[in-house]
C-alpha cells in the first residue's frame, strides 16, 4: 500500500503545473518589450553601418565611373557578366534591392552628389528613427515616424 502511494505522489500536480505556466507568462510580459526595443536597437545599428557602407560604395563608384550612381542597383552586382557602370558590384543584393534589417532604403540623385534615406518598414517595430545621409557623409536622425532630412539633428 504504501508503494503505491509514493508512485501517485513522484509526478506534479494540474494545479502546481498551472502555477509554473503563470510564472513563465508574467516574466514573458517583461521579457518581450525589452526584447522588441533590443532588436529595434540592433535594427538600428545594422542600418547606420549600411549608410557607412552606401558610402564607401559610393566613393568607389566615383573614382572607377567619375559620377556617382543614381540608384542602388547600379552599386548592387550584376544579373550576369563582370561589374559595370549599371551593377558595380560594390553592395550585397540585399542591401541592393533596399529592403534590409527592417529597413527601406532610397539613393537619390541631386545635382551636387546624391541623399541616402533608411526608414523603417513599420515604424515602432523595426526601427524607431529615420536616418537620412548625403555626399557629406554625415548621417543625420529623426526620433519620429517622419523621414529624416538634411535639417534634421545630427548622429554623434
Amino acid at each position: 500500500m504504501d508503494k503505491r502511494r509514493r508512485c501517485a505522489r513522484a509526478g506534479f500536480s494540474l494545479v502546481e503545473l498551472l502555477i509554473v505556466i503563470a510564472i513563465i507568462l508574467i516574466i514573458l510580459t517583461f521579457a518581450l518589450p525589452r526584447f522588441n526595443v533590443a532588436q529595434m536597437n540592433a535594427h538600428e545599428v545594422a542600418v547606420i553601418q549600411a549608410i557607412r557602407t552606401l558610402h564607401s560604395a559610393q566613393t568607389q563608384y566615383m573614382s572607377q565611373f567619375g559620377t556617382y550612381a543614381t540608384t542602388l542597383s547600379q552599386l548592387g552586382p550584376p544579373a550576369s557578366g563582370g561589374p559595370n557602370a549599371q551593377a558595380a558590384d560594390l553592395i550585397p543584393t540585399s542591401l541592393a534591392t533596399g529592403d534590409k534589417d527592417g529597413y527601406l532604403f532610397t539613393l537619390t540623385a541631386t545635382p551636387n552628389g546624391y541623399t541616402i534615406n533608411a526608414n523603417p518598414k513599420v515604424y515602432n517595430s523595426t526601427g524607431r528613427r529615420t536616418f537620412f545621409s548625403d555626399q557629406n557623409m554625415t548621417i543625420r536622425q529623426n526620433w519620429a515616424q517622419d523621414p529624416a532630412t538634411a535639417t534634421s539633428p545630427e548622429l554623434k
